[in-house]
């Protein structure tokens, strides 16, 4: 009879060998399906099966964790600075920060107001990467560096506000069918709130990608608008792509 200890070694599953990308892919996960209150070092340390005290050695504190979530999720933003068509890596660049948070909407805090208590030169490197590559990319397009800097904090304001005023978004009843009512906008009174009710057909048919382009076409017309007229960039044909050829890196 085999004994109970062979036993235990034959059926348990053999576990994963700790590394920092393994604790920060389940931190990550954690958040994505209970929010960032949930996750501790002894809860992740369940989740990994694994004594808590282990965890240490790849992240000092539970605000290490917090930023190496960040910057696991900031890792799956594409940006090439390199590319001659600024416009247009700003719009991929928003469009493709949308659905990170759209993925991962519990970490969207950790990206838009954990970095204001932290002095910019001690925040995590992956988080700084975006800054330093958008400054990049737009100093190449002709912006002066100073200039560069004020266009990507009005591009991310921009950006961040509407992430947050997307995921605002909430259906109280999906199932019925008059928009007033599907929003819960029925409870405001109608002589105190008379345009929100008269816009419950249009708030109810919020479309955040379209509305996401129409707010950086806006944005993007009067930010080309502080280039040199030898440095503005000509419209792109329809057919052209501004992605650099992978096979030119």
């Amino acid at each position: 009879m085999a004994s109970p200890e062979k036993f235990n070694n034959e059926t348990n599953a053999p576990k994963a060998r700790l590394s920092r990308d393994l604790v920060l892919s389940t931190a990550l996960a954690l958040v994505d399906a209970e929010g960032l209150d949930a996750l501790t070092m002894r809860r992740l340390g369940q989740e990994l099966q694994r004594d808590p005290m282990s965890l240490y050695r790849y992240a000092a504190n539970r605000a290490a964790l917090l930023d190496g979530v960040a910057e696991t999720v900031l890792n799956e933003l594409a940006i090439f600075p390199n590319d001659p068509d600024w416009q247009a890596q700003l719009r991929r660049i928003a469009h493709d920060l949308r659905l990170l948070a759209l993925r991962h909407p519990n970490v969207v805090p950790l990206l838009v107001t954990r970095p204001l208590s932290t002095p910019l030169g001690m925040r995590p490197l992956g988080t700084l990467r975006p800054l330093e590559q958008i400054l990049a990319l737009l100093i190449e397009a002709g912006f002066a560096p100073a200039d560069a800097l004020h266009v990507y904090r009005a591009y991310y304001g921009f950006l961040y506000g509407h992430i947050l005023n997307e995921l605002q978004e909430y259906i109280v009843d999906p199932e019925e069918n008059e928009a007033i009512l599907r929003l819960g906008l029925h409870r405001l009174p109608a002589k105190d709130f008379p345009h929100l009710r008269t816009l419950g057909p249009v708030l109810a048919e919020y479309d955040g990608a379209a509305e996401l382009d129409q707010g950086l076409s806006i944005l993007l017309t009067g930010l080309a608008g502080q280039l040199s007229p030898q440095r503005r960039q000509a419209p792109v044909s329809p057919g052209a792509s501004s992605q650099p050829d992978p096979g030119a890196r």
